[in-house]
């Protein structure tokens, strides 16, 4: 009895914790800058067919963790699609190889226009550390036109939440 109302003491204290533990998606999201376009056509909601280029999976662990349900983005409105015909655009991780160079650019094409184009972590604004490999085709912003960087190795989730809020104007 003892151990089963000191586990509940310990879930109750997890899940307190939890629930404050994201307090820098809670915050104001930054001004849109130059995707202030994007964000009035959007009107607070962003459905994104996520890409992996060629990355290292950081990112994508990351953006798994952004749509968990400790930093849950869908409460802002932000969701991942499973088709690009169903999407906004696209949210691209890692350097674009030379075999998803075309596949990158036909799911873009998929996507209803306007599209906008969203690069994860630093391998997709400059290829990082796969920068010269050989099955390396460039940057996401060499292949197709970028909307929205979000910076890091990997970003973390909070950074990725505060980001899409911000181009999705909330």
């Amino acid at each position: 009895m003892f151990l089963s109302i000191m586990r509940l003491g310990g879930v109750v204290e997890m899940a307190r914790r939890l629930r404050n533990r994201p307090e820098t998606i809670r915050a104001t999201p930054p001004a849109p800058g130059p995707a202030a376009a994007a964000a009035r056509r959007l009107r607070g909601s962003l459905q994104l067919r996520h890409v992996d280029a060629g990355s290292c999976n950081g990112c994508e662990l990351e953006i798994g963790g952004t749509f968990s349900p400790v930093y849950d983005a869908e409460r802002f409105g932000l969701r991942l699609e499973a088709s690009p015909r169903h999407a906004d655009g696209l949210l691209v991780t890692g350097p674009v190889t030379r075999n998803m160079a075309g596949p990158l650019r036909r799911t873009l094409e998929a996507v209803p226009r306007p599209a906008v184009v969203v690069t994860v972590g630093d391998c997709a604004a400059g290829c990082g550390v796969f920068r010269g490999g050989y099955g390396v085709e460039g940057a996401v912003g060499d292949v197709v036109d970028v909307d929205l960087h979000i910076p890091g190795c990997p970003p973390d989730p909070a950074a990725i939440t505060a980001a899409l809020r911000g181009l999705a104007g909330r």
